[in-house]
């Protein structure tokens, strides 16, 4: 089963993610929002898509998973909002969505963690997921403070490694210059509804419609 493509995923959406299941590297379709599997119901996964490095080895949420069930989760790019200009705490000019991406076109590695909650009431057994959030870096942290946590690809075996210390995975996600080879390009604000779909969302602004960032 293949999804289909998305330029507008929103939370609680199913996503691919990459993981080592019985020493076999795998490619699942999970759904994002990660619901442990000691949670009583499933509302609490709408909430969970992001989990930040800086907690993520001791919250209750999503420890378990980050001792023994981590994943990548690729992608081609991701949104971010940057606010174009403040007074205090008085907006005087709208948000400007963003797209990041690798320059390359090559697609992103997002460490993740994944769970599978069983529903008490029907029996389902439904597979979610996280993306681990950092703190941004270079160019990015102009236009947002976090950004995914991106794995090169020499270290996507000790990151889905079964068996790892917290220290090695936390370092593992301290990689200096993870921002190299990215870049921001405005676009549409049709991004702020997942209702909206296609290719057509991730098109930079015309030039003459380009914010700026000074």
């Amino acid at each position: 089963m293949a999804l289909s493509p998305n330029w507008n995923t929103a939370p609680t959406q199913s996503i691919y993610a990459v993981a080592d299941l019985d020493e076999i590297r795998t490619l699942m379709i999970v759904r994002w929002g990660l619901i442990p599997s000691w949670a009583k119901d499933a509302k609490g996964g709408a909430k969970t898509f992001n989990a930040r490095v800086e907690t993520v080895a001791e919250k209750p949420t999503f420890r378990s998973a980050f001792k023994s069930r981590r994943c990548l989760i690729p992608a081609d790019g991701y949104y971010e909002w940057y606010t174009l200009s403040a007074q205090g705490s008085v907006m005087v000019a709208p948000k400007q969505p963003f797209y990041i991406h690798r320059i390359d076109a090559r697609p992103l590695a997002m460490a993740g963690l994944y769970e599978t909650w069983h529903d008490p009431t029907s029996g389902e057994s439904i597979t979610t997921a996280t993306i681990i959030t950092t703190n941004s870096q270079g160019s990015i942290a102009q236009i947002h403070d976090r950004m995914p946590a991106l794995l090169p690809r020499e270290r996507y075996d000790a990151w889905l490694a079964p068996k790892a210390s917290k220290e090695s995975l936390l370092a593992l996600l301290a990689v200096e210059g993870a921002d190299q080879g990215l870049v921001a390009e405005p676009v549409g604000r049709q991004v702020n509804s997942s209702r909206n779909n296609g290719p057509e969302l991730i098109e930079p602004l015309p030039f003459d419609d380009e914010p700026t960032l000074l």
